[in-house]
């Protein structure tokens, strides 16, 4: 597919600066190197290759929640952001197909009773979760009897679990394991409640970067730098998207 590539680049960084929101929430996606601070992660290395791609500067911001980047698209803060796709974030944003499925599951306490995701929507179950998550949204959809109660950021919904003796907390299962792995007392169920979908997004009404953002996402899974990119981060266990075929 031939593009205008001015056009393009008029559509997606109209101020002449990619601004890139960068969500630190989801560690599987983007992380700050301990030592040097620098933001690493197949996120920003999509953000860095579509820059260079189009020739223009980019520049980086970041969040530590999704539900934080979502909100500052009401402020314009940026032109192009990494987010689980979701029905009520579509409705302000143009989704690329997914790059990343993560799954969405729970961490429990070791001596918990329940062993099946499903199990926990029961009543007088109360589950951490960080508001504005994708797992937060979902589950705000399909949960019947749980009830949820929400922190500030999907680290913080661990530290809400444990202090106040929740049920459960939900979240990403990498990094979960990863917590459940260094603190005794704590495990991840084995299934999932939901299969969280990542993929690139632009603001609304920005037809020609929607289009060229989609072609550009596959083109990379393609390629093979979406596999690389979470390769060279030691995401090795997230779930490479297949490229769309439409």
């Amino acid at each position: 597919m031939e593009f205008d590539l001015a056009a393009v680049r008029k559509d997606i960084a109209p101020q002449g600066e990619l601004r890139v929101a960068i969500n630190l929430g989801n560690p599987v996606l983007a992380k700050r190197d301990e030592n040097t601070g620098v933001l690493l992660g197949v996120s920003v290395a999509l953000a860095y290759a579509l820059a260079d791609e189009l020739d223009i500067t980019v520049s980086l911001t970041p969040y530590d929640a999704a539900g934080k980047v979502f909100a500052a698209l009401e402020d314009g803060a940026w032109d192009l952001a990494f987010l689980a796709i979701e029905p009520v974030r579509a409705e302000k944003i143009a989704f690329s197909s997914p790059y990343v499925c993560i799954d969405g599951t729970y961490l429990v306490r070791t001596e918990s009773k329940f062993n099946l995701a499903s199990a926990l929507d029961a009543g007088g179950c109360r589950i951490a979760v960080g508001r504005g998550a994708a797992y937060d949204l979902f589950l705000s959809r399909t949960l019947k009897n749980a009830e949820l109660v929400r922190a500030s950021t999907s680290a913080a919904a661990v530290d809400e679990f444990l202090k106040l003796g929740l049920d459960a907390a939900a979240g990403v299962r990498q990094p979960l394991e990863r917590f459940a792995q260094s603190t005794t007392g704590v495990r991840v169920l084995r299934d999932n409640f939901t299969e969280i979908r990542q993929a690139m997004a632009v603001p609304k009404g920005r037809a020609v970067a929607a289009e060229y953002v989609q072609n550009f996402i596959n083109r990379c899974l393609q390629s093979g730098l979406v596999a690389k990119a979470l390769d060279d981060s030691g995401e090795r266990d997230a779930r490479v998207a297949q490229p769309y075929v439409g």
